[in-house]
């Protein structure tokens, strides 16, 4: 569907929002319904939408926004199964409907609407039959790797099979062998029900070895760490590599093969506290997809049969992998995405209803079929991102230490860097400083063995140079440097932290050697910087500028 049709087909709307209808037989129900309406003639048919799910869906804010949107098409008519009905009545008492928007989630018949579906032959949005495959995370990574779409390594360990080469698993300390296949840790344990979210993920020794377990949120929840290292002996599971994905999920919402809005959210396996803003709702993120993620989208859309589908991407080592397939699902607090959705969702369905029903709609005119990756309409121009360096944030002191050398050592490094051509050097490279913290181990072990004179005197300095060299267990330009300064008389005396080492003895040549660091971000200094970024990225887009500070 074109984005010309989409907008055109939005025209004419209702003047004034009717509630919606709940009918408990299909006699309640009649197709020609008198609309108030000036557009719209007496006995004017409209397409009958039946939505039919449990009540917790059916009355959720997004499922209330978009039917709100629906229902302003003036040949639309929204009929919402009451739950009751659904669960306790037989399907020849269901309301009858002309298009049914129906999914499965806890408590829900599915197999009913089955059969509701086989006996009134209603336009279904979401292909019934497939919402099995769905609650099973086997047959979903059976269809994604049909479907030519990257998933992670994978093995299923099926305890339920009379197979026994469907349930081999050989367990050592940091790693697993299911049916032949190795995962070394960090691995990912799921249940093969998709309505079981106790996912676990396990952790080498090297990193503390246990494992984080991920649920459903519970609160500002969504995991926890335990010690316990040893996998699931009961159950069947997928075992599967752990993908770095740099802390964060994307949540991708389909409406159709040829629309896909993605947000991101902190990951449960990061530290399973729920970030929410002000109005208790969890942060999430807009993401801009590549083409490569749309075609996915679109791929996953048409193979599950799903018109409205929500999926997982993992974004790791330049790739995009699908982990899981959710079946029906909205998008929460965007009113871009109830616009876009109820749009798209009417004229799809007057689009195959109206010629059949006798409906006076016809189709808008359109451009040719979109390409599979959409380009841009319109001419307003559009804020992608902002990108900032930012320099100041609470940090620790700078400090710098200064000592007057002269051992041929120092000299030599001075003269392999280019010192004598500008009469200074700046050491900033891993290999520079560890050259430098060599030089300053090889005289603390001279001072130690044969201390001379001059050497024991720079003793305490030299000492804390190699404590300095030695922080962190690794280099970084970031936060340390050694500058070393070229002396031919040797160093006057120029403040009163100087110690005065020059005042005796003879001129000759030296070198001050000058060691930097300190100035790092503070744990205050670094929430400021992710603080700073959530701002940001709730400015645009969809964000409403909203922000919880809290």
């Amino acid at each position: 569907m074109s984005y010309t049709e989409l907008e055109h087909g939005y025209q004419g709307l209702r003047k004034t929002r009717t509630a919606f209808y709940s009918g408990h037989e299909s006699g309640d129900l009649i197709r020609g319904v008198k609309s108030s309406s000036p557009d719209v003639g007496e006995d004017v048919k409209q397409v009958v939408v039946g939505i039919c799910a449990m009540a917790k869906k059916t009355e959720s804010k997004p499922m209330r926004e978009i039917l709100t949107r629906l229902q302003e098409f003036q040949y639309i008519r929204i009929l919402v199964f009451p739950e009751e009905v659904i669960v306790e009545k037989p399907v020849e008492e269901w309301p009858a409907c002309d298009c049914l928007i129906s999914f499965h989630s806890k408590g829900f018949p599915l197999e009913k609407a089955i059969q509701y579906a086989t006996l009134r032959h209603p336009y279904v949005i979401n292909n019934l039959h497939m919402q099995y495959d769905i609650q099973d995370r086997r047959k979903v990574y059976s269809i994604l790797e049909s479907q030519g779409i990257e998933i992670p390594r994978y093995a299923v360990l099926d305890r339920d099979s009379a197979n026994p080469t469907n349930h081999e698993l050989i367990e050592s300390e940091d790693h697993v062998e299911v049916n032949g296949i190795v995962f070394n840790k960090p691995f990912v344990e799921k249940p093969v029900s998709a309505e079981d979210h106790n996912i676990y993920i396990y952790y080498p020794t090297s990193a503390g070895g246990g494992s984080q377990r991920l649920f459903r949120k519970i609160g500002s929840r969504s995991s926890v760490y335990s010690p316990e290292s040893r996998v699931r002996k009961t159950g069947s599971f997928i075992y599967e590599d752990f993908m770095p994905t740099d802390g964060t999920d994307v949540k991708v919402y389909t409406v159709g093969p040829d629309y896909a809005h993605a947000e991101a959210r902190k990951s449960p396996a990061l530290d399973g506290k729920v970030e929410r803003d002000s109005e208790g709702k969890e942060i999430r993120y807009p993401v801009i997809l590549s083409n490569a993620e749309k075609l996915i989208s679109r791929k996953v859309c048409l193979a599950f049969k799903q018109t409205v589908c929500g999926f997982d991407l993992l974004r790791a080592n330049g790739k995009s992998f699908v982990c899981d397939v959710n079946g029906f699902s909205f998008v929460k607090n965007s009113n871009k995405y109830y616009d876009d959705c109820a749009k798209i969702l009417g004229n799809m369905i007057l689009r195959e209803l109206a010629p059949t029903l006798h409906i006076p709609w016809s189709v808008p005119f359109q451009l040719d079929d979109p390409p599979i990756v959409p380009t841009t309409f319109g001419k307003m121009m559009e804020l992608r991102c902002v990108v900032a360096v930012i320099r100041h944030g609470d940090r620790t002191p700078k400090q710098k230490m200064k000592v007057e050398v002269r051992h041929p050592k120092f000299f030599e490094i001075f003269e392999k860097y280019g010192g004598e051509v500008n009469g200074h050097v700046k050491l900033k490279r891993p290999k520079q400083l560890q050259e430098i913290l060599d030089i300053a181990r090889y005289l603390l072990n001279e001072i130690e063995h044969r201390a001379a004179p001059e050497l024991a005197e720079k003793q305490a300095k030299l000492e804390q140079l190699k404590s300095v060299l030695e922080m962190y267990g690794h280099f970084s330009g970031i936060n340390r440097k050694v500058q070393m300064k070229y002396q031919p008389k040797g160093r006057p005396k120029s403040s009163s932290s100087d110690d005065g080492e020059n005042q005796k003895g003879p001129k000759e040549p030296s070198l001050v050697l000058i060691v930097k660091w300190g100035g790092e971000l503070t744990p205050a200094g670094r929430i400021q910087a992710e603080e700073l970024g959530r701002i940001f990225r709730c400015m645009y887009p969809g964000g409403q500028g909203r922000h919880y500070t809290g």
